[in-house]
């Protein structure tokens, strides 16, 4: 009986020791896997915030990008001697130029030339009027960085005379609705004569016609059309800057005009021309 006694002991005791082994055993895996976990927890969140950097860092180089590209679109480039204009500008240009009689495009060779025509095209749009002659009445032309209307003797005044005629109402009133439009434009009235001599009571010679046709015109767009005056300039040339000889009634009638020189920024004057689109 005694024997048997201290074999069951013997079995309890044994079961006991694996059981407690067993114990250990998923206590250390348990052990493991928490610990596992917790690297796997830690990497993940590391892992997470890397993403998140990256993605910060591809949203500011995105973002670079986006800002060079307008940038780049805004940046001024030269055009010649002429003028300083953004590519945004030379886009809009482009985009004049595709209405431009195609004869006329053939023509121009320079960057000059194609914003001559594209502005041209513009101001003759927005001074589009059927009383116009195009190639006698007004030309249009952009010269060192300012764009210059010279309208003819016959659209604005009677002969020998500086009193601004009521046919000019529709010319005068459409170069006010642009000058007004712009802050940043000025505007210089030039007044040009042919070389024959005038002298009456009230005008001396053709200085005197040259400049009070000059002030004639500016008082009628500052009175009658509200532009500031602060923007304007009045001068005269005389007979002293003409476009062909004086030689004949058709050139002598060429020489007498009026020059409206717009001194603007290129780029927002253009932006205004293209709104007319």
């Amino acid at each position: 009986m005694k024997r048997i006694s201290i074999g069951v002991i013997a079995l309890c005791l044994m079961a006991s020791c694996v059981s407690k082994k067993k114990y250990v055993a998923l206590e250390h895996e348990n052990g493991e896997i928490k610990s596992q976990l917790t690297k796997t927890t830690v990497a993940k969140e590391e892992l997470e915030a890397k993403f998140s950097e990256i993605q910060s860092r591809v949203d500011a180089y995105n973002n670079k990008i986006n800002s060079l590209t307008e940038e780049n679109d805004a940046q001024m480039v030269a055009v010649g001697d002429v003028a300083v204009i953004s590519n945004d500008t030379k886009k809009s240009m482009r985009e004049t130029l595709k209405h431009v009689d195609p004869a006329k495009l053939s023509e121009a060779k320079t960057l000059k030339d194609s914003m001559n025509l594209a502005v041209s095209y513009n101001l003759q749009k927005s001074l589009d009027n059927n009383a116009l002659n195009e190639d006698e009445d007004i030309a249009i032309d952009i010269n060192e960085t300012v764009v210059m209307i010279s309208i003819s003797d016959k659209m604005l005044f009677n002969t020998a005379s500086y009193r601004v005629s009521n046919k000019a109402n529709d010319i005068l009133q459409k170069l006010a609705d642009i000058i007004n439009s712009e802050p940043s434009i000025e505007v210089m009235v030039e007044g040009h004569t042919d070389s024959r001599s005038i002298n009456t009571g009230a005008i001396k010679d053709n200085w005197d016609l040259s400049v009070l046709r000059a002030t004639s015109v500016v008082r009628k767009l500052q009175d009658d059309y509200n532009v500031a005056p602060e923007k304007m300039i009045a001068s005269g040339r005389s007979s002293y800057h003409p476009l062909v000889e004086n030689n004949s009634n058709e050139n002598r009638a060429k020489n007498r005009r009026t020059r409206i020189v717009i001194l603007p920024n290129i780029n927002k004057f253009f932006a205004l021309m293209g709104d007319i689109e």
